[in-house]
């Protein structure tokens, strides 16, 4: 399904649809087993999944494409 997204703060994690989500203490998000450190208003796509991950104050939005 083609633009789903969730909103994750530190210290939890969810799926999206079948995919692993979460974020770290320190602002590191997890995507599928893969790792990438976000600043405040960084995003990073993890391509492997079609997956971006945006970070907004202490919230970070994941969506699917």
């Amino acid at each position: 399904m083609s633009g789903e997204s969730i909103t994750l703060t530190p210290n939890h994690y969810d799926k999206l649809g079948v995919i692993h989500c979460g974020v770290l203490r320190d602002y590191t998000v997890v995507c599928a087993g893969d790792l990438r450190s976000l600043a405040d208003g960084e995003e990073y796509c993890f391509e492997r999944v079609g997956v971006t991950a945006r970070r907004n104050g202490d919230e970070v939005t994941f969506t699917r494409h």
